[in-house]
C-alpha cells in the first residue's frame, strides 16, 4: 500500500481516497506530528497588510455580522477587540515558500484541482459562522486550538442580507477540538462550523471545482477564438418583407445551420481543460527578472543549479502538450523532463536536458514563470 507521506503517519492513499474522498469526512489526529506554521502569527498579519494579497476580516459583534475587504494596517488590527474577529489570507502559497513546500504534500491530489493554501487568524471566538463549501478542504490546525463541528445535514438555506454565507440552522452531529498538527478532511457540501477556542492558526487545504455553468461558458468562449466559420449569410432574391420588424424565417434557420455546424474533438476539449486549469487568478502578476542572462548562461546556470517554478506558476501536461499559465506548447524531446518539473515543482541540479527543453525553459524564465536554483526566501 502507498503510504501519503512522511508528515501522515499510518496513512494510506489509497484507503482515503476510496472511502472519504468526496464521499464523509475524516479527522486526522496527529497527521503533522510536531506542526510548525510556515507563517507564524506576526507574519500572517504582515501578509494581510500587504496590497498584493487577498484578505479579509470577518467580525461578529452583538450577533451581528460584518465582512471587510483587507489591506489591513497593524493600526486597524491593534483597534480590533480582544474577541470574535478572524482574519482570512488567501494564497498564501505564492508569499511563502514554506507555505508553497506545505501545499506540495497534498500531491496525492492532481495539481489541475488544486486552488490555494488559506490561513484563517482568529482570536478566541472568532470564526466565519456555520456554512458550506463547494469544493473539497483540508483544515489542517497550527498554532492554538479550534473546535469543529460538523453536519450532515441537508438545510443549506443562508440567512439573508448578510455579506457571508450563513446557514440559518444548524445542527452538529460531530464535534472536535483541533490541536496543533491535527486535521480534518472536509467534502463539498458539508455544513461545518469552526470557532477558535484560543488565539489561533488554521490552514485550509482547497481544491477548485469549477461548476459546469463555468466550464461551458468558459469554453464557448474557447470556440469562439478558435473557430472561424467560413460562411455569410445569403439571401439572393430576397422578397418585400410583410413586417420589417419580423426576423426573416430564413435568417432564423441559417443561424440554427451556422449552430450545428459547431465541431470539436477530444483534442481541442484537452486543450482547452489545459489552458483553463493552468490559467492563474485574475491578480496574479509575474515578475521577469530585471536583467536577465543570455540563453547560453541561462543553461549553463540552471543545469547546475536546477530550476523551480515561481510559487504562482501553474504548469499542467496532457500526454506531449504542455499548459504554463494558460499557455499551451507541445513539446516531445523535452516532455519527460517537463513531466518532473510539472509533478514535483521543481528540478534539482544537475539538469541534463536537449535543446527543446532549454528554449521553452528560458522562455518561460523571461516571463518570470520560472527561476533559477531553489527559489526565493520563506
Amino acid at each position: 500500500m502507498q503510504a501519503l507521506s512522511p508528515a501522515f503517519p499510518g496513512f494510506d492513499i489509497a484507503t482515503f481516497l476510496a472511502r472519504h474522498w468526496q464521499k464523509k469526512p475524516l479527522l486526522i489526529r496527529g497527521a503533522f506530528p510536531g506542526f510548525r506554521d510556515p507563517l507564524d502569527t506576526k507574519a500572517v498579519l504582515r501578509l494581510a497588510a500587504d496590497p498584493d494579497a487577498t484578505a479579509r476580516l470577518v467580525q461578529r459583534a452583538q450577533g451581528r455580522w460584518s465582512l471587510d475587504h483587507g489591506p489591513f494596517s497593524g493600526a486597524r488590527v491593534r483597534a480590533l477587540p480582544k474577541r470574535d474577529w478572524t482574519i482570512l489570507v488567501q494564497d498564501t502559497n505564492h508569499f511563502s515558500d514554506r507555505a508553497a513546500q506545505l501545499l506540495q504534500r497534498f500531491d496525492f491530489i492532481p495539481h489541475a484541482r488544486v486552488d490555494d493554501l488559506m490561513v484563517s487568524y482568529a482570536v478566541p471566538g472568532g470564526t466565519v459562522g456555520p456554512h458550506v463549501d463547494s469544493y473539497d478542504v483540508f483544515l489542517l490546525q497550527g498554532h492554538g486550538r479550534r473546535r469543529w463541528q460538523v453536519s450532515a445535514q441537508k438545510d443549506s438555506r443562508f440567512v439573508p442580507g448578510l455579506p457571508l454565507k450563513i446557514l440559518q440552522r444548524f445542527r452538529a452531529d460531530s464535534e472536535w477540538v483541533l490541536e496543533p498538527g491535527d486535521m480534518l478532511y472536509l467534502p463539498p457540501g458539508v455544513a461545518h462550523y469552526g470557532v477558535a477556542e484560543t488565539e489561533c492558526l488554521t490552514w485550509s487545504v482547497g481544491f477548485r471545482a469549477p461548476s459546469d455553468r463555468e466550464l461551458v461558458g468558459a469554453f464557448l468562449d474557447h470556440l469562439h477564438d478558435n473557430l472561424d466559420p467560413p460562411g455569410h449569410y445569403r439571401d439572393p432574391g430576397a422578397r418585400r418583407p410583410r413586417h420589417a420588424g419580423e426576423v426573416p424565417r430564413e435568417l432564423t434557420a441559417h443561424v440554427g445551420r451556422a449552430l450545428r455546424s459547431i465541431r470539436w474533438s477530444g483534442a481541442d476539449v484537452a486543450l482547452f481543460a489545459g489552458r483553463f486549469l493552468s490559467e492563474p487568478k485574475s491578480q496574479v502578476v509575474f515578475d521577469p527578472p530585471e536583467r536577465p542572462l543570455s540563453p547560453a548562461r541561462f543553461t549553463l546556470q540552471a543545469s547546475k543549479r536546477g530550476l523551480t517554478l515561481d510559487r504562482r506558476s501553474r504548469l499542467l501536461f496532457s500526454g506531449t502538450m504542455f499548459f504554463m499559465n494558460g499557455e499551451a506548447q507541445r513539446a516531445v524531446r523535452a516532455a519527460p523532463t517537463l513531466r518532473k518539473l510539472a509533478d514535483a515543482r521543481a528540478l534539482p541540479g544537475p539538469v541534463r536536458a536537449g535543446a527543446e527543453f532549454w528554449r521553452m525553459a528560458y522562455a518561460w524564465y523571461q516571463q518570470g514563470f520560472v527561476q533559477l536554483g531553489n527559489g526565493g526566501e520563506p
